[in-house]
């Protein structure tokens, strides 16, 4: 991970998926096998976008799965290499994923790995220790939201304390994406603010029916990348 990520997560259908391709996002995030939110798409029907994605553009396993066998089976299910994982994965499980790409009893698939470290009230410390243990076994970080009222982590179009995620940043070995809440309005700030390698949307560049608005990814990227580019990112 070099250049910044900008990530468009949750697609409905195709057509969103190559709206998002064609919009300078580098990253597409696929929800699957989630806690609390309902996927949109089959995991057949994620394999089928996929496979027709260009190479500008890179996908992403969103999933609270926490066992490496099935997670390692199911990216090689719909032709992905990169899972964000957002479900509670033991260190053991985490260095057992990354023992299966050289596994014998499985095709071989290099895969890299962003682990999700949910910020709640409280918790900083426990988010410390956490990406202390984890980092040997992942390639990047991801900062999100957790909703007391839902119970989800992640996908809740709210923000959380961005001063959090710049220490996190600060300190972690490994480049930290930011995500929660953000959209075109406020992606400039949580970059200058956080210094995050990387920022995540989903329901902020969505219109009233929850589907992917144009514009508004549009609007995200762009500002994305203006925001990068001052700050020596692009």
């Amino acid at each position: 991970m070099t250049a910044p990520i900008i990530q468009i997560a949750g697609v409905r259908n195709w057509d969103e998926a190559e709206m998002i391709s064609a919009s300078g996002a580098t990253h597409i995030g696929f929800p699957l096998h989630l806690d609390v939110h309902r996927p949109d798409l089959s995991d057949e029907a994620v394999a089928r976008i996929i496979r027709k994605l260009p190479s500008v553009i890179r996908p992403v396993l969103i999933t609270y799965l926490a066992k490496a066998t099935a997670i390692y089976e199911l990216l090689q299910q719909i032709g992905c290499n990169i899972v964000q994982l957002h479900g509670a994965v033991s260190v053991a499980e985490l260095e057992k994923l990354r023992r299966l790409s050289r596994s014998e009893s499985l095709p071989a698939m290099a895969i890299e790995i962003w682990k999700s470290l949910v910020v709640k009230a409280g918790n900083e410390q426990e988010l410390l220790q956490t990406f202390g243990a984890t980092a040997p076994f992942v390639d990047a970080f991801i900062t999100d939201t957790y909703d007391p009222v839902t119970g989800a982590s992640g996908a809740t179009g709210k923000t959380h304390d961005w001063n959090i995620t710049r220490r996190i940043v600060a300190k972690s070995p490994r480049p930290v994406i930011v995500a929660g809440g953000l959209h075109p309005g406020n992606v400039a700030e949580a970059i200058r603010i956080t210094g995050a390698a990387g920022v995540d949307v989903h329901t902020g560049v969505e219109d009233a029916n929850g589907c992917k608005d144009p514009r508004l990814v549009t609007a995200f990227v762009e500002n994305a990348k203006e925001s990068y580019h001052k700050t020596g990112g692009l």
